[in-house]
């Protein structure tokens, strides 16, 4: 089945012509079934390149997604035309009367400041709170899943000496979870950040459950189900060049930055990087995506409850 997007959308050509079997409005209303309601709440400044990555991944499923895309209220988006966060956002509080099957908050580039010196702050703990009256399940990427887990458990992120950026083995930490379904013993996933959540405060609290780690980068997915929450800490959902992109970029800017690790063909930053990481990213949101249709309300009005 395809995912719902306005045929506007620069993302519903991109993943048509990959393949990515998609649905306007007008087709999607002459179906008889209920599509899945997941939002994206996209602090990411590069707004129509996470379109792109989040809608593939969950585009990819037998089921009818509708999208919305959501930005917060008073925050102006810089690096996006503003005919477009127009014609295809709505603020926050605009949609805080609705439900929701599921929900991304993507990551943001502000890992340098406090929680509380982030200019939305108190606004994104509004929308933390509403999950939980109103998305049957969230899931918080890189920053977000930070600030999700800092919210609800008081989880700290930590400022590391140098930027873990590149590839990085994972471990496979419990391979029985419906989320894993599928999952090699290890997997490569694209890490890159300057902050860390640390796995012994995690074991501090009993409800929450690391599915995959990594002992060069540490926690990188963790289960609360207490809040119907995931938290990742790295990129599934990355294209291929967005570290090389990254990387250029830093380099441009005479900012210093290592080449990232594993990534390149022998660490040669003039090779063409290889993905090594899209299959189980299709697994990981696929998986989320089967057990909110397995587990939500087919009457929206009893989400939350």
């Amino acid at each position: 089945m395809p995912i719902k997007i306005p045929a506007r959308l620069p993302a519903f050509d991109v993943l048509r012509n990959e393949g990515v079997m998609v649905l306007d409005e007008e087709l999607a209303a002459r179906q008889d079934i209920r599509p899945l309601r997941i939002a994206l709440l996209n602090l990411m400044p590069k707004k129509i390149q996470t379109e792109n990555q989040f809608a593939r991944l969950i585009g990819a499923t037998p089921l009818q997604i509708e999208l919305s895309l959501i930005r917060m209220s008073d925050h102006q988006a810089r690096n996006t035309a503003a005919e477009h966060m127009e014609s295809f956002y709505r603020p926050f509080e605009e949609m805080k009367d609705e439900k929701f099957d599921g929900l991304i908050i993507t990551g943001a580039p502000i890992e340098h400041l406090n929680f509380d010196e982030v200019t939305y702050w108190q606004e994104l703990r509004e929308v933390m709170e509403w999950t939980q009256t109103n998305v049957h399940s969230t899931f918080g990427v890189c920053w977000g899943g930070m600030a999700m887990i800092n919210h609800f458990h008081g989880v700290k992120k930590h400022m590391l000496s140098e930027k873990a950026f590149g590839c990085f083995r994972h471990q496979n930490l419990a391979p029985a979870s419906p989320y894993l379904r599928g999952f090699s013993d290890d997997c490569t996933v694209p890490v890159s950040r300057w902050t860390e959540i640390r796995q012994e405060e995690v074991d501090a609290h009993s409800d929450l459950t690391t599915l995959l780690g990594s002992d060069e980068v540490g926690p990188c997915l963790i289960e609360d189900p207490a809040h119907r929450a995931l938290y990742v800490f790295n990129h599934f959902e990355y294209d291929r060049d967005t570290l090389k992109q990254e990387y250029d970029r830093d380099v441009e800017n005479g900012v210093p930055i290592n080449v990232p690790c594993n990534y390149y063909p022998d660490d040669d930053p003039s090779r063409t990087p290889v993905n090594r990481w899209r299959s189980h990213a299709h697994l990981l949101y696929g998986n989320w995506i089967n057990e909110i249709y397995q587990t939500t309300p087919f009457d929206m009005n009893e989400i939350g409850r």
